[in-house]
This record gives C-alpha cells, structure tokens and sequence, in this order.
C-alpha cells in the first residue's frame, strides 16, 4: 500500500495537509495555512523534498524525545513528525516520509 496526503481545513478556516503512509498512520504534519492554494504548495514541495536525505532534519524536542522536520531549499519547515520514543524508530520515519511523499494521491477532506 502506497501513502496518501490528507489535506483540511480546522474549525479556525485553516488549511493544513498530512502525509499518511499505506497502514493510514500519520507521518508528517504540515503548518496551517491561510488559504488552500499554501496547502497545496505544501503538498507539491513534500512530494520534491522529501526525496532527499539532506532536507530532513533530526531533532531532540526538551523532553528528549526525538523527531524530525522536512526542510525546503529555502530552510523553510514543511512539515513535521511525531515525537518517537527512540532515534531508530525516527529514522524509520524518515525513511517513511522519503518512500510515502512522493505520492501524487490527496484525498481533499476540505
């Protein structure tokens, strides 16, 4: 089973998508947007970016939790992951983003 985005809009009329992978399990969360067009864009950047190991950033939330976020060319954030409960299994989820983001499936929820 193949990823999917997930793109919608939160009771504050904000936009925001998520990349699931094939189990429906969330693995990236973007921003919130202003508007659906932002959303979109999101979208088509993770698709691009999240083919390159260099635009994932490994971080330590205080809580000494890891995760990580996507990056943009620009360094702008993307999109970030759930905090995990060890650096192998956030590895595994950046390996998840690079074989899921490249889907072109969006089931628009707005």
């Amino acid at each position: 089973m193949s990823g999917w985005f997930e793109l919608s809009k939160g009771n504050n009329g904000q936009f925001k998508f998520a990349l699931k992978a094939g189990n429906g399990e969330v693995i990236l969360t973007s921003e919130l947007y202003a508007a659906k067009s932002g959303a979109n864009n999101g979208i088509a950047s993770v698709q691009v970016n999240s083919q390159s190991e260099d635009k994932f950033a490994k971080e330590t939330a205080k809580n000494d939790k890891p995760y990580f976020n996507l990056k943009a060319a620009n360094h702008q954030i993307i999109g970030t992951s759930q905090m995990y409960a060890s650096v192998a299994s956030r590895d595994n989820g950046i390996r998840s983003v690079m074989d899921n983001g490249s889907s072109t499936k969006i089931k628009d929820l707005c």
